[in-house]
């Protein structure tokens, strides 16, 4: 998720875009990870931690690698590699060992059948679905969904929007924004029609994944419904109204780790599991705020900031 952009949640581009910036990490040398030896408690070399291209997956990265490091377990990071449909092929391949993911986006892209909606239903299913290789690790209670928002002047021009029901009554009338990526994925224009009957009148593709240029259009009512992510404090700068989402066409989206499985040795799972354990919606925000805000702060920093913060370093 506005000073934050994601899948804000994170600024995603489409799959082409992501897939550029992965061969061009690859033609610079390939996977760096030619002396780790396995998984277990054995000496896995270096670890490489990737994110997706944007801002809150570049910080939570930087957090995983920072623990990482505090743990002896040496990483470096690629960050800002593409959409998830190009960093789960970059974890498969080795180009990355690990990156940040979001429970129920991951197993909507491994399974767009799946029926499971609460956090315990989606961590519990997605073991099963995971490629060969790969597995999750401890889910943050840390959660950043998709939703549907709108400015409080459309809320009330409307009839006074509270849910993604009452904006299906209008959506007819309405242009959406979001990224390229939700006119085809299960949880977008698919999922909005299927549960809601949802179908705007024109979808606008968006660059920045819910991030400024979204809020932006939004707010100049180029665009009178975005997606935007729950943990992007332009929500609250804002006065947006986020409209609930009764039929879960969003699952529940906790952060967790996506592993190479044989490439996180027992200390690395250790200081994952440990991150996860203290990372919270509330730090998500506002790390978002630091990174995307005013201060425009670098990723790193702002990671490096919260793992003293919480002890995990000095």
């Amino acid at each position: 998720m506005t000073t934050i952009s994601r899948p804000a949640r994170r600024s995603l581009l489409g799959a082409a875009a992501g897939l550029s910036a992965l061969l061009a990490v690859t033609a610079c040398g390939g996977s760096p990870l030619s002396t780790t030896t396995g998984g277990g408690s054995g000496d896995t070399g270096s670890v490489v931690v990737g994110s997706a291209n944007f801002p809150e997956s570049a910080t939570v990265a930087e957090i995983y690698a920072g623990a990482l490091n505090a743990a002896g377990v040496k990483a470096t990071t690629k960050l800002n590699i593409g959409a998830r449909e190009v960093y789960v092929k970059a974890v498969e391949d080795g180009s990355i060992d690990l990156v940040p993911d979001y429970s129920g986006n991951l197993l909507g892209y491994l399974d767009a059948k799946a029926t499971a909606v609460t956090a315990e239903e989606v961590i519990k299913a997605l073991p099963a679905k995971l490629p060969s290789g790969l597995s999750i690790l401890d889910a943050a209670t840390a959660e950043d969904k998709d939703a549907m928002v709108v400015t409080a002047a459309t809320a009330a021009k409307y009839g006074n929007l509270k849910s993604i029901e009452d904006l299906a009554k209008v959506c007819g009338e309405l242009t959406l924004g979001a990224p390229p990526e939700f006119r085809t994925r299960s949880f977008g224009l698919p999922g909005l029609k299927a549960k809601y009957n949802c179908v705007p009148a024109k979808f606008t593709p968006t660059s920045d994944g819910g991030g400024p240029l979204t809020v932006k259009a939004l707010l100049k009512n180029d665009i009178q419904v975005a997606d935007i992510f729950t943990t992007s404090p332009d929500i609250a700068d804002n006065h947006l109204v986020v409209l609930t989402d009764p039929k879960n066409n969003w699952l529940a989206q906790q952060v967790v780790p996506l592993v190479k499985t044989a490439k996180v040795n027992d200390a690395a799972k250790a200081a994952l599991n440990n991150v996860s354990s203290l990372l919270t919606t509330e730090d998500l925000i506002s790390l978002n705020r630091l990174v995307s805000g005013d201060q425009k702060m670098d990723p790193k920093a702002a990671a490096a900031q919260w793992l003293k913060d919480k002890g995990i370093t000095k």
